[in-house]
């Protein structure tokens, strides 16, 4: 299908972004349901996330936000929707009446995956305390999970914890942990150090990367040669995109299948 000036544009909005599979999946989508609507991922800091949200609403359009925008990205919307508002992080926005509206489809994204890889509900030990380790903790609510945090910033990592609380989550005492949980960038880049040191893993049984990468990144392949159950984020990022898509034209199914075929060509 062939832009007009009446194709919808969606962007995926942050920086870095060239390594987004957001455009593959989402592009593949329309063209299976014949929408004439493209997807293009825009590099943008926070400061500039609000302006670009508003003119792509504007225009019909919408899209996702990822790091290191999602809270400026809550904080540009007319109205927030109650998981944007719980996670104080919005990663999705579309327009709706000359409004710009937006919510968190990363918890649902995060709670998919966890449940696919069969993570029990124990002690999570997320790395980050950014807006996708806020999606991370709701998650860990939901599914009654306890929560401890790793964070180069003994404060941030101490606020985090205390925000956890304040929403009704459960702190994990320090020691080992069940599950962990990669909520950083880390990852992105082949030569990355690893988002937890070697000795963490002792006694995790799953693990879940929210990074993604073609066979898996550096820290998802180590724990698997150590018998760690673990995936990294594509689950995540096929499951968030489809209730994205939900939002954006509602009551059209997202066409999980050829999202996720569009994932596979690019990441295995």
């Amino acid at each position: 299908m062939r832009a007009s000036a009446r194709t919808r544009v969606f962007a995926v909005l942050g920086d870095p972004v060239r390594h987004s599979l957001s455009p593959a999946m989402h592009n593949a989508a329309f063209r299976t349901l014949g929408i004439d609507a493209v997807f293009v991922a825009l590099r943008c800091g926070p400061a500039e996330v609000g302006g670009v949200m508003r003119a792509l609403a504007r225009a019909g359009g919408g899209g996702n936000v990822t790091v290191p925008g999602k809270a400026a990205a809550l904080a540009a919307l007319d109205r927030a929707g109650p998981v944007a508002g719980a996670t104080g992080a919005a990663n999705t926005f579309w327009g709706e009446g000359g409004t710009l509206v937006g919510d968190n489809t990363d918890v649902a994204g995060v709670v998919e995956a966890m449940l696919r890889l069969g993570a029990p509900a124990g002690a999570w030990l997320v790395a980050g305390t950014g807006g996708a380790a806020r999606a991370v903790a709701e998650a860990a609510r939901q599914m009654g999970a306890r929560l401890a945090v790793r964070s180069r910033d003994p404060r941030r990592a101490r606020d985090f914890l205390a925000w956890v609380e304040e929403r009704g989550g459960s702190v994990a005492a320090p020691g080992p942990a069940d599950v962990l949980v990669n909520a950083t960038p880390i990852g992105l880049q082949e030569t990355d150090a690893l988002p937890f040191p070697p000795d963490a893993a002792t006694g995790a049984t799953h693990a879940l990367d929210l990074v993604y990468a073609r066979g898996g990144t550096p820290w998802i392949r180590a724990l698997r040669a150590a018998g760690v159950s673990a995936d990294d984020g594509r689950a995540v990022l096929l499951a968030q995109g489809a209730a994205a898509f939900g939002q954006w034209f509602p009551g059209t199914p997202a066409p999980r299948e050829a999202m996720q075929a569009a994932l596979r060509v690019a990441l295995d």
